[in-house]
């Protein structure tokens, strides 16, 4: 069983919610990336996605463009990634961590090796964007024959057999991005959240994230009360690149406390 499946059923089991936020890998500080990752976990973070930086990040809004621009600034690549994903493992074997990014770093690096590579350095599932469900079958094969969860995003215009489809392959979870546009865009529509979740679970069996949009308590509890899990990651991206370099992880983990007793409370 992956670590996602069970954090998910312990938290499914304990009537809770989970909280998932993003961060860009190497941003705001190239070394500061794990020391980020322990302190979203020791704030709340049940599932941590990390960003692999790409210069055309083309789901994504201007906040984490920006963070992917400074990140590949400074020299960061999928292998220096991997390399912080490891130093998390040192200390933390439980806390799942999701790669999130694009095909192309994934195939110049080489299919293959990538999903040997991300097993080895502890990584527990991948969201490649731009890999369509599909077109990318053998690829979610060979994740979950490592041992990896394939999670793929469904969006407001997607069809019942864009749903059917991800049932069908995913494992893991469904990250349902909330808004139509990119990140950090738009004004979240709670109700319409609500309607949709329903049409997916008809066809997906798995927990289901929500994201875009959630930027705060308020509205990490309003999403909470309708999905499985909370994703944040354009508020927090904000957030940590405001920061000098010997407060970013205090700031990352008073950030996911103050969510995390938003999503805990009655």
């Amino acid at each position: 069983m992956s670590r996602i499946k069970t954090r998910l059923d312990a938290l499914q089991a304990a009537g809770r919610k989970a909280l998932i936020p993003y961060v860009t890998a190497g941003d705001p500080y190239a070394d500061a990336t794990p020391e980020i990752m322990h302190a979203l976990a020791d704030g709340g973070a049940d599932v941590i996605e990390l960003g692999v930086p790409f210069s055309d990040p083309m789901a994504d809004g201007p906040v984490i463009q920006k963070a992917s621009e400074r990140a590949l600034a400074r020299g960061i690549s999928l292998e220096k990634v991997l390399a912080m994903v490891r130093a998390f493992r040192q200390d933390d074997h439980t806390t799942p961590v999701v790669l999130m990014g694009y095909a192309n770093p994934v195939e110049r690096y080489g299919v293959d090796r990538f999903v040997a590579d991300a097993q080895a350095a502890g990584v527990d599932g991948v969201l490649i964007v731009d890999y369509p469900p599909e077109e990318c079958e053998a690829f979610a094969a060979a994740l979950k024959g490592a041992g990896l969860d394939p999670i793929f995003l469904l969006a407001p215009t997607s069809t019942e057999t864009r749903m059917a489809q991800v049932g069908r392959i995913a494992s893991g979870y469904v990250y349902y991005v909330s808004l139509k546009g990119v990140t950090g865009a738009g004004h979240l529509d709670t109700e319409a959240v609500a309607a949709m979740l329903p049409r997916i679970r008809a066809h997906v069996p798995l927990p289901l994230g929500v994201g875009f949009g959630i930027r705060d308590a308020a509205t990490a509890q309003a999403v909470a009360r309708v999905a499985d899990a909370v994703v944040i990651g354009s508020r927090l991206v904000q957030i940590l690149e405001a920061q000098p370099r010997n407060r970013v992880a205090g700031e990352a983990k008073a950030f996911m406390a103050e969510i995390r007793a938003a999503l805990d409370a009655p």
